[in-house]
């Protein structure tokens, strides 16, 4: 089975969290962890990069790209542009970043470096992201749309139902 990224490069996942209609399956019938790996991306897809919400601040938050890959973990995880990808993973690769891994923490360790007036050097390569079929999954929404389909799954949802899926939503604008 192949993996897939949905909305943000980054967090992948198993084809089958997918329809036969290509749309997101029901929140109900996915593994615990590809549940909150959704919402959160149903959550950060629309955000701007962190790297540049901490160069412009709220007040200049249309000078900020929106988010195109993400990393870490639910509640620490890192949204970032193109641009800011390299500083990511150099810090991840090569200045500590890397003591963080699958933590919390990594979140504010990353904005630290950041705050602290660190970046990649100029000349440090990131990734080269390769889409093998670019059209086979729908265009992320804009800074100002959701995922469709989620907010409306969860308000149709009752307590009991939240509950038993063991969905943490204090983190999440839904």
């Amino acid at each position: 089975m192949g993996k897939v990224n949905i909305g943000l490069r980054g967090w992948r996942f198993d084809e089958d969290v997918l329809g036969e209609d290509g749309r997101v399956r029901p929140l109900a019938t996915m593994e615990p962890e590809d549940r909150q790996r959704i919402l959160v991306l149903a959550d950060r897809v629309v955000d701007p990069c962190d790297a540049c919400w901490l160069e412009y601040g709220e007040n200049k938050i249309e000078e900020c790209n929106v988010a195109e890959v993400i990393y870490g973990e639910p509640r620490g995880e890192v949204v970032l542009c193109s641009a800011h990808e390299p500083d990511f993973l150099y810090w991840f690769r090569e200045a500590g970043g890397s003591d963080f891994a699958g933590e919390l923490e990594l979140r504010d360790a990353f904005h630290q470096w950041i705050l602290d007036g660190n970046r990649a050097p100029e000349d440090y390569e990131g990734l080269e992201h390769v889409d093998e079929d670019p059209t086979s999954l729908p265009e992320a929404p804009g800074r100002n749309e959701a995922i469709p389909g989620f907010e409306e799954e969860i308000e149709g949802l009752d307590e009991e139902d939240l509950d038993g899926m063991d969905i943490d939503l204090d983190d999440l604008d839904v």
